[in-house]
């Protein structure tokens, strides 16, 4: 009897002047044990020597393509990992970020077990002196799969699941909160591919995996969580996190965070994450490092910003509210972990 074929998966890894790491990124993925995979690598008109380690992997195994294209953001480069994928599913990556062995594997099974549209997975961030250790360990791989979780409404756990203390809270309740949680990031999930027809990211702008995020869950039925972690960032003060913000940062992550506040009031959901998006966005507008150039269009923002929160019932209006304090203190001690992380 013919064995059938592993499901092809496409793995789309964005790079752009990663050569430090990306060898790191590149080792994790062709380790994977799911073996069937398409992997296109999309150099964004890189000037270091990222181009040339791409085609040397390319060189040594046939399962990569390689996309050279002049440097248009990683939302182009995305777009064209998106257009050239032939695999039955998708999957993302950082160029500097490291898969665990088992990633693609476990995430598949998932998916294709519990009939989801979207499998996801746990993840940890890592400084740079731990990348050795954090490469060997993630190609020992997990060893378990951990709890399987299957939710409906995704867009609705997107916008109300997303402070981590009262996940933990919810956790001790039984309830299982942390596996509803999920952000905007693409990387650590598995889709299938019919969900990004007609969807690709808004280039030239920041902030393009939030400007989809809503249209993107609003299409999915079902989504499944495995509890173990997969996944592992690093983190360097010279990624665009961590970088310092002109104007048109804070404004795009704005405009991502209305696009989705109005598609959650369509649909009947209280917007309680695109609520903290857009305020944090037009308060920390005056941080910006060109604000003096931009004073009326910060106070256009703001006279946007409170006409979309007035859209909001008073009840949802106070949630929301709510969830953004207990959110930003949570963001102090994040961000003072994260950036001493070495």
């Amino acid at each position: 009897m013919t064995q059938e074929p592993e499901p092809l998966v496409s793995i789309i890894v964005p790079v752009y002047n990663a050569e430090r790491y990306l060898r790191y990124c590149l080792d994790s993925i062709l380790s994977q044990s799911h073996r069937n995979l398409d992997i296109i690598l999309v150099d964004d008109g890189s000037d270091d020597s990222s181009p040339q380690i791409c085609d040397e992997y390319a060189a040594s195994d046939s399962r990569i393509s390689v996309i050279h294209q002049s440097n248009g953001g990683i939302s182009k480069a995305q777009n064209a990992g998106l257009d050239a994928a032939v695999g039955q599913y998708i999957a993302f990556a950082d160029n500097d970020d490291i898969l665990d062995h088992h990633n693609i594997q476990f995430l598949l099974h998932a998916l294709e077990t519990t009939g989801s549209d979207m499998s996801k997975a746990r993840w940890r961030q890592f400084g740079i002196s731990s990348i050795d250790q954090i490469a060997q360990e993630a190609q020992e791989g997990a060893h378990s799969p951990g709890k399987v979780t299957v939710f409906t409404d995704p867009l609705r756990a997107y916008q109300t699941v997303f402070c981590k203390s009262l996940r933990i809270i919810g956790n001790l309740l039984g309830k299982n909160t942390e596996a509803k949680y999920f952000n905007e990031a693409n990387w650590c999930r598995l889709y299938r591919r019919d969900l990004w027809e007609g969807i690709r990211f808004p280039e030239g702008m920041y902030a393009q995996d939030v400007m989809v995020a809503g249209q993107l869950y609003s299409r999915m039925n079902k989504v499944v969580d495995i509890d173990v972690n997969l996944y592992n960032w690093l983190q360097t003060p010279s990624s665009v996190t961590h970088q310092e913000r002109r104007f048109s940062f804070y404004r795009d992550n704005m405009n991502a965070g209305i696009t989705n506040f109005e598609l959650c009031i369509e649909k009947g959901i209280i917007p309680a994450r695109s609520y903290y998006t857009i305020t944090g966005a037009v308060t920390d507008e005056t941080t910006s490092t060109d604000f003096n150039t931009h004073k009326h269009d910060h106070l256009s923002d703001k006279i946007l910003r409170n006409k979309m929160i007035k859209q909001l019932p008073l009840r949802q209006r106070a949630i929301c509210a709510i969830l953004r304090r207990i959110r930003l203190l949570e963001k102090m001690v994040y961000d003072r972990r994260v950036k001493n992380m070495k």
